[in-house]
């Protein structure tokens, strides 16, 4: 991992500098949270149920919408983000909402070293694994994390999406599938407003499907199920089409935009 330390470096700054614009935005509508709306998808909460009176660790949390969302739900939250100003951020609507989530700023492949706890539920959701460059110290922290019997559930954006670079409107397959190399990219805005005033650069990896299942297997994990799906709750690409209020799949169908593990220890 040391030889990785620029890149995570170069990355945090990257989420540091997104923290105001995505607070501001209107796809993280962050006043129709603070009343009490979900920042939970249909996936997650399908996937994980009741969660009242149950230790969830969320990984790679942002500035902690879902965190706080499985707070009030009835969860004990701990969530975990590189981007300190991200969780400083968290921390604050933690405490203005009156919840009881607490946040802790790591690398989340460094987590246990911050984190004695074993927790019910770990979680992490859309657009997580590609800022890691190997997912077994990943999948190694996700089970040491865990109390025995507890789940896993990972909801992400499919692999396939990763092989197009989208930086000019139109997808052009790019990068391959089981590509080892880091991916360099310089961007202007941000996902959530792209007239934003930032610049900067993000350092990520792809990650096949049999890397990410024999890192959790090997981690001594059951994977209970896989499933993948052809629309994404977040119009973050170009050119997809929405299918119903708040779900988007590309125009063709031809690739699916998000798959779902859920694994037991």
């Amino acid at each position: 991992m040391d030889d990785n330390t620029d890149y995570f470096e170069t990355n945090k700054d990257s989420w540091n500098k997104r923290v105001a614009v995505h607070t501001a935005s209107e796809m993280y509508d962050l006043e129709s949270f603070k009343k009490g709306d979900s920042s939970l998808m249909k996936y997650e909460i399908s996937a994980l149920g009741d969660v009242k009176g149950k230790s969830i660790l969320h990984l790679q949390c942002h500035f902690g919408q879902d965190t706080l969302s499985w707070s009030r739900l009835g969860a004990k939250c701990v969530g975990v983000d590189i981007s300190n100003v991200a969780i400083e951020c968290g921390k604050k609507l933690n405490e203005e909402l009156k919840l009881d989530a607490k946040f802790i700023a790591c690398n989340v492949l460094d987590a246990s070293n911050y984190i004695e706890d074993q927790f019910d539920i770990v979680f992490t959701s859309y657009g997580v694994i590609g800022w890691l460059p190997d997912l077994k110290p990943w999948a190694k922290m996700i089970a040491e994390r865990l109390k025995p019997g507890g789940v896993f559930y990972m909801v992400e954006f499919h692999p396939i999406v990763w092989m197009f670079d989208y930086l000019e409107k139109q997808p052009v397959m790019k990068y391959a599938y089981h590509r080892k190399e880091v991916i360099h990219e310089i961007y202007e805005g941000t996902y959530a407003d792209e007239s934003a005033k930032i610049k900067g650069e993000d350092y990520t990896w792809n990650h096949s499907f049999s890397e990410i299942i024999n890192a959790l297997v090997e981690s001594g994990l059951t994977i209970n199920y896989l499933n993948e799906y052809d629309e994404s709750p977040y119009n973050v690409l170009p050119n997809l089409k929405e299918t119903s209020p708040g779900y988007y799949t590309t125009k063709d169908k031809l690739y699916p935009l998000l798959f779902e593990i859920k694994a037991t220890k």
